[in-house]
């Protein structure tokens, strides 16, 4: 940026960084769990503390900052609903409450009524804490903190989730990757590719089909088939032939 300006200001008749090669920035492989996995990971953390937000992760999708960051003024248990508002995110440790990635991040997602009361029991059990510790109990308005009403690192979120993982014994991934999870398992049963792209917060729903390319090819093998039985009937059977005889 600095060279751009110089040229603008005519300090420099061209900006030499145009011609250096940029090194290639690949993303880190996406490893997910298969729905089966992430219910044996729910089944193992089902007495932690913070089963709920190990719920949220798994059915919604969230990002880490998300779920970090969320407060008990963005939860709707009536509505069954919570509003992604200010994530708490950690660059070189240091927590930052930002805004969402963009401008879709920014966004209400209903959830199933499972995790709907997770929710519920999670805040009836912060209440008794914050009944204990009385006088010390500090207010910071998020849904998941220490006993004593503190706000938690986000960082301590991905430390107890591959602690957990290891001792259930599941294949090492990120929790990043447990949002990943989530979504292909959304598309393989079926659910539409924009619904899911609104649930995850992504800008475009180009970058849900980019992301999730490895899940389409099977996608549209079902899409196929259930077209075909809607318009054929009983005639798109599979070994009757019907669609070559058309």
């Amino acid at each position: 940026p600095a060279l751009a300006v110089a040229m603008r200001w005519g300090y420099v008749v061209r900006n030499v960084a145009d011609a250096v090669d940029l090194p290639k920035v690949s993303a880190p492989e996406m490893q997910v769990w298969s729905p089966e996995q992430l219910r044996m990971f729910l089944a193992h953390v089902r007495a932690d503390r913070l089963f709920t937000a190990w719920m949220l992760f798994a059915t919604t999708g969230m990002r880490r900052g998300e779920v970090a960051g969320l407060r008990w003024t963005d939860v709707d248990l009536r509505a069954g609903q919570v509003k992604v508002v200010k994530p708490r995110v950690a660059v070189r440790y240091q927590v930052h409450v930002s805004e969402p990635k963009t401008l879709k991040g920014k966004r209400w997602l209903a959830l199933d009524p499972a995790t709907a009361a997770s929710l519920r029991e999670h805040r009836t059990r912060q209440a008794e804490e914050r009944l204990m510790v009385g006088p010390g109990w500090v207010d910071s308005g998020l849904v998941f903190t220490w006993p004593d009403g503190r706000a938690l690192h986000p960082e301590r979120f991905t430390r107890w989730f591959q602690q957990h993982a290891h001792e259930a014994g599941l294949p090492k991934i990120r929790l990043h990757d447990v949002r990943h999870s989530y979504a292909t398992a959304a598309l393989a049963a079926g659910v539409p590719a924009k619904i899911v792209s609104e649930r995850l917060g992504h800008a475009n729903i180009a970058i849900t089909m980019d992301t999730y390319s490895h899940v389409l090819p099977g996608m549209d093998e079902r899409a196929a088939s259930a077209v075909a039985r809607l318009i054929l009937g009983d005639e798109a059977a599979p070994g009757e032939g019907a669609v070559n005889n058309l």
